[in-house]
């Protein structure tokens, strides 16, 4: 009877997630090329810890380096840039200093690794404040899933470093016997988690090929602006989003938006942050709400309303609707037909 190790198993449910994802499209390159580098890793530590190839032990710690500097690259693409610049890409630079550590530095190994886990991790969390919620290429019918998805990728990276920690430990204490158990449960675990949230739908990047190309500096912090030009901001917003009905649009972005208006999506935030104390998701979601408490008035059913009012998910419908009324969708209609 074939009897395949923990790490072989999530490999194999790894490779067939990157299929999918593949035949699908729609998930953006750097959240594939995360799961491909967490398949690769996991058939690495298998392939070590359980078929007896402990030449290529070495390797372990240089390509476990290329997963969190993946997921912050994945992050900026989703969140901050949709083109990344030219600095983004020395973070691949860093499985090259792992490399360095192992030739000659090798009792430092899992130290390094540990804080590169943490780091990015923390990191990411550090972005998530940060934006509020605000991210450039992510559908703002998504509501809070996309931050809520990334959180906990940023926090399987974190969780990674604990088998750093528990080998570390491990090795202090003489049992070098465990340290092949704790790096394939903890490794095995962290990566099959991360696999499973880079498939989320709620993250993949929205492109509209019809807009006008991405301004560079689009993505770029403006300077600090008076109260005067985030109201001029906000009125060329609302007749946008008025205008031409554009809330109702189910796959509107922030950078969509930054694009039509022509300024930068930094700018666009933190003037609606500024005159509402809301995030964009939550500033949109008014207007729509708004529109489905008309058609709900109509008499049209709960999931008409949330499909032709801009929501995609009954979940974020129902929260936001909840939200901003105070009631449920069911709740507020029957209120507006008794009265």
């Amino acid at each position: 009877m074939l009897v395949l190790p923990v790490p072989i198993i999530v490999a194999l449910v790894l490779v067939f997630l990157f299929v999918r994802a593949a035949v699908g499209g729609k998930t953006p390159k750097m959240l594939m090329a995360l799961l491909l580098a967490s398949a690769g890793q996991s058939v690495l530590v298998g392939t070590v810890q359980y078929y007896g190839f402990t030449s290529l032990r070495w390797l372990q710690p240089v390509t476990a380096s290329v997963i969190p500097a993946l997921a912050w690259i994945a992050f900026v693409e989703a969140s901050i840039r949709i083109r990344l610049h030219s600095r983004d890409w020395l973070h691949f630079l860093v499985p090259a200093v792992v490399l360095l550590c192992v030739l000659f530095l090798p009792a430092i190994i899992d130290v390094v690794l540990c804080s590169l886990f943490v780091g990015y991790g923390c990191a990411i969390l550090v972005m998530l404040h940060r934006q509020a919620g605000d991210f450039a290429h992510m559908r703002l019918a998504s509501g809070h899933i996309p931050s809520l998805v990334w959180r906990f990728i940023a926090l399987a990276l974190i969780a990674s470093a604990i088998s750093d920690v528990m080998i570390i430990a491990a090795k202090t204490g003489g049992n070098d016997q465990i340290v092949g158990v704790i790096l394939s449960v903890t490794s095995s675990m962290a990566l099959l988690t991360i696999g499973f949230l880079c498939l989320s739908p709620d993250i993949a990047i929205d492109i509209d090929t019809n807009d006008p190309p991405e301004n560079p500096a689009s993505s770029h912090i403006p300077r600090n602006v008076d109260i005067t030009e985030h109201k001029s901001t906000m009125i060329q917003l609302e007749d946008l989003l008025v205008g031409q009905r554009l809330y109702l649009d189910p796959d509107l972005t922030l950078a969509r938006i930054s694009r039509r208006m022509g300024i930068p999506l930094k700018q666009i935030s933190a003037a609606i942050n500024a005159t509402t104390g809301e995030n964009v998701s939550r500033y949109i979601n008014k207007f729509r709400i708004e529109h489905a408490c008309n058609e709900l008035g109509r008499g049209q059913n709960v999931t008409t309303a949330m499909l032709s009012s801009g929501f995609n998910t009954k979940s974020n419908f129902n929260r936001e609707f909840l939200r901003i009324t105070g009631k449920t969708p069911s709740q507020w209609q029957q209120q507006s037909q008794a009265d």
